[in-house]
């Protein structure tokens, strides 16, 4: 048997080869709350160290585009490590300024000691897009935890 000691990969490398949008130009954030060492921002930012909530509960990061926009990749990465629980999040559009809202997505999964990161890559075809919403909902069963969001992309 050959064997070959690989060094871990950084999450960034995980990331598919993408033209993604770069949002500081292009949107503003809406978040409902944020840790000081976890801001917002820092989640659409390559070498970030991703968003955290500061209150547990319910948590919504809104993007208000400046102009509309064609989306036809989202990518997503959640990790925690911390806390086995099971989480759920939306992910809407919306091309009336936030009037009216498509639900693009609705996933729940099961964070664990062998499950500490969940991927998610979606292709779509989403014209005049003026709203881009995630609603995250980190734990079903209303415990403790509080919601993170390791990485944001968009193309």
């Amino acid at each position: 048997m050959r064997k070959l000691i690989i060094a871990p990969l950084k999450y960034d490398k995980l990331l598919p080869t993408e033209n993604w949008l770069n949002l500081d130009e292009l949107a503003t954030v809406h978040v409902t709350s944020e840790q000081p060492d976890h801001p917002v921002e820092s989640a659409f930012l390559a070498g970030g160290v991703g968003w955290r909530a500061a209150s547990k509960g319910t948590q919504t990061i809104r993007l208000v585009f400046d102009e509309t926009q064609h989306i036809n990749r989202i990518w997503l990465m959640f990790e925690e490590a911390e806390n086995a629980r099971t989480q759920e999040f939306v992910l809407r559009w919306s091309a009336g300024g936030g009037q009216t809202f498509h639900e693009i997505v609705r996933q729940q999964w099961n964070f664990g000691p062998d499950s500490a990161r969940e991927t998610e890559n979606y292709k779509a075809e989403l014209s005049k897009v003026t709203v881009l919403e995630l609603i995250i909902v980190p734990d079903n069963r209303d415990g403790e935890a509080k919601a993170s969001l390791a990485r944001f992309c968009l193309a």
